[in-house]
């Protein structure tokens, strides 16, 4: 077994980024298909985001990417959901990890939190695309609500 096998339980990751934007638009940008596939990798998400709902990613060529379900649900404030990765062929997966994203006015800025937690056991190959992962994404998220446009970032899948 090679280092990047190794399972264990991660640490949780939190990520702080202050967006010259509104707590609607971030919102929506966090809910919405038309923004998502402008800064998550193309992928677009389906749901009601009502409380209890499930809700869905999918990759750009249709394959299911990430699931769960909806634990809160408080627009534009603070949006909670379960994150189950489907594409992950391992015979053990892991546990759904839990994604919660809580939205600030501060002046003309949003305080945007976003926490990765989980209490599974996960291969260290996949904690670290994870957190390159989600720089990637939220730092092309803020560019996106600031300027118009993503940032393009290729990322390698995990080893």
């Amino acid at each position: 077994m090679n280092d990047g096998d190794e399972r264990i339980v991660p640490p949780d990751l939190v990520y702080v980024f202050y967006i010259r934007s509104t707590a609607q638009k971030v919102w929506g940008a966090l809910t919405k298909s038309e923004f998502t596939t402008k800064f998550f990798f193309g992928r677009t998400v389906e749901s009601d985001w009502k409380q209890g709902s499930p809700w869905k990613m999918v990759m750009p060529d249709g394959t299911l990417d990430v699931f769960g379900e909806v634990l809160v649900s408080d627009p534009p404030k603070k949006l909670q959901v379960t994150w189950s990765v489907d594409w992950i062929e391992e015979a053990d997966k892991p546990g759904p990890a839990i994604i919660t994203y809580e939205i600030e006015q501060a002046g003309d800025a949003v305080k945007l939190t976003m926490t990765q937690h989980s209490d599974y056991p996960i291969p260290r190959k996949f904690i670290q695309a994870g957190a390159q992962g989600w720089a990637i994404i939220l730092s092309s998220l803020k560019s996106l609500l600031e300027t118009g446009q993503p940032l393009v970032v290729k990322m390698e899948p995990p080893k």
